[in-house]
């Protein structure tokens, strides 16, 4: 574990100091780019945050190749090395977006791109699906299934990506769960060693949302752009698929490795890595379908996400982030609960995980529906818009928050 909190502790570090060059750098040269009409923040502010996200990442896995405790993933350096240059090229064209804001088809084919790059050459594919026993047993199945799982979680974080730290708190506290429960599913397997890559890409990427965030809590002064969600969830899916589209059928079936409830152990490995991006998930499917039933672009900027919903509800730009991380603990924390039960044998087995869930779920309601805010009535003399017009977003007036509508 020692090793683990080491790899966190220096993407960091690493993180946060560069984070602090390249917001420093970004206002000495301008290099930020101008309000847009969809922005919510009101202050021209840098977006190169993901350029230290990433060089951070990249610290961490240059430093393991020399610790002997990583040398089993580097036994395979294809695989890391195509990681990494897809990552590389996913945060190359996300700056590129971030200061000239690129057509939505060229990001689109680079994700693809990087995508096939790590399920082509890194042989970094799902393999299996741990239902019923279902093996895939075509490589095209596996390697297409794998390409759209990647860019689909890769789209579902950016779209969160809206205020203040939301995007980094949110998949800090994915990655933290997520790092938990991939340790554990190793150490209950009997494997012998407790490294794995899954496990460390989540520590990873826990660095570099920690090193990140102080730069990005409201007000920030820097935000991480498309290349820095885009590379979350690249590697957030990658992280998911080292683990759980490895597993085979017969050890996802086997009670005495995943707990004593068949129909829990065999869904666990694939329901755990959904929640943690339950709500960006969430917020991308709504937006696809809000888009495509108007004849629109799915990935048409908007000002409809989640996070925008709650600020007209007249919550705060950081109530907003702060009930959005706890939507994000309760549903992983919940599922990862329901697994310790199991494979522990709690009494009641995964109840306490499911009381849990009930409870918090209540508690979440109550404080998303009770905004400490009210929007100002609108008085009797003010017609309202025209039929068609934008709808007027600036009142009540919100501080400068994460940049844009996606």
């Amino acid at each position: 574990m020692k090793q683990y909190v080491f790899t966190i502790i220096l993407t960091a570090a690493v993180t946060f100091i560069l984070s602090w060059a390249v917001w420093r750098l970004s206002l000495k040269y301008k290099l930020y780019p101008g309000i847009r009409e969809r922005d919510v923040h009101k202050t021209p502010t840098p977006r190169l945050g993901g350029i230290a996200m990433f060089l951070g990442v990249v610290a961490a896995f240059a430093v393991s190749s020399q610790h002997p405790f990583f040398a089993i993933v580097w036994a395979q350096p294809q695989q890391i090395y195509a990681l990494l240059g897809a990552t590389a090229l996913i945060v190359i064209v996300g700056v590129a977006d971030d200061l000239w804001d690129l057509d939505w088809m060229i990001k689109l084919g680079a994700q693809f791109l990087a995508a096939g790059v790590i399920a082509w050459f890194g042989q970094l594919q799902i393999y299996s699906l741990p239902i019923g026993g279902l093996a895939i047993g075509s490589s095209w199945v596996s390697f297409t299934l794998t390409v759209f799982s990647i860019v689909v979680v890769m789209n579902a974080v950016n779209f969160i990506d809206g205020l203040d730290g939301l995007v980094a708190g949110v998949c800090l506290i994915a990655n933290g769960v997520f790092f938990a429960y991939s340790y554990m599913v190793v150490r209950d397997t009997g494997a012998s060693t407790f490294f794995n890559l899954a496990s460390f890409i989540a520590a990873v990427l826990v660095g570099a949302c920690i090193g990140f965030l102080p730069l990005n809590w409201s007000p920030a002064k820097l935000f991480m752009g498309d290349a820095g969600a885009l590379m979350l969830g690249l590697l957030m899916a990658c992280s998911a698929i080292a683990l759980t589209g490895n597993f085979t059928p017969a050890m996802v079936g086997d009670n005495d490795e995943f707990g004593r409830s068949q129909l829990l152990g065999a869904f666990i490995p694939i329901l755990l890595p959904v929640v943690v991006v339950l709500l960006p998930l969430l917020d991308f499917g709504l937006a696809v379908v809000r888009r495509m039933s108007k004849g629109k672009s799915p990935f048409s900027p908007d000002r409809k996400h989640l996070h925008h919903r709650m600020l007209d509800m007249g919550h705060s730009d950081r109530d907003a982030v702060l009930i959005f991380y706890a939507w994000t603990a309760l549903v992983s924390l919940s599922v990862l609960l329901m697994y310790i039960g199991t494979t522990l044998e709690w009494p009641g087995d995964y109840l306490f995980g499911v009381l849990y869930g009930v409870v918090g779920i209540a508690a979440c309601l109550v404080v998303t529906f009770t905004p400490s805010r009210r929007r100002p009535a609108v008085a009797a003399s003010d017609p309202g818009p025209e039929p068609g017009a934008a709808p007027d977003h600036t009142i009540p007036p919100y501080p400068a928050t994460e940049e844009a509508a996606r």
